[in-house]
């Protein structure tokens, strides 16, 4: 079963940061791959460390690993922050398997519980915004 995530229209998803410890792969519509390091991520997008931008608009695939399982689904390319080191990219969910998406809300109910109890991790930690 596909699941599509929809932001709530008043109240944004938690994110979590990773601190670039998460390795992903963008996969283009042309079969083209991209390497990228997820930086935020919640459960209807996130951040990505890229080489270079990618388009806005763009649709692809993004895949990356958890210790909650793998997490695979096709996104929107949204705004582009350019870096010294290549460009912060952000990007939405459109759609991704149900088994992903437990993942992927495990990933981040499990930082949001450790966040509130004041137990982080070296490599996650939990930021909330209005």
């Amino acid at each position: 079963m596909t699941h599509f995530p929809q932001p709530h229209p008043t109240k944004r998803a938690p994110r979590v940061r990773v601190n670039g410890a998460v390795q992903a792969v963008v996969m283009l519509e042309d079969g083209r791959r991209a390497k990228a390091k997820l930086q935020t991520v919640s459960t209807t997008g996130g951040l990505l460390r890229l080489a270079g931008a990618l388009g806005k608009g763009d649709f692809v695939e993004v895949a990356f690993a958890t210790n909650t399982g793998a997490v695979r689904g096709m996104a929107e390319m949204l705004t582009t922050t350019p870096t010294t080191e290549g460009a912060l990219q952000s990007f939405r969910f459109i759609a991704m398997g149900d088994d992903e998406h437990r993942a992927l809300r495990s990933l981040v109910d499990s930082a949001s519980d450790q966040s509130m109890m004041g137990l982080r991790s070296s490599s996650l930690a939990t930021t909330h915004r209005a």
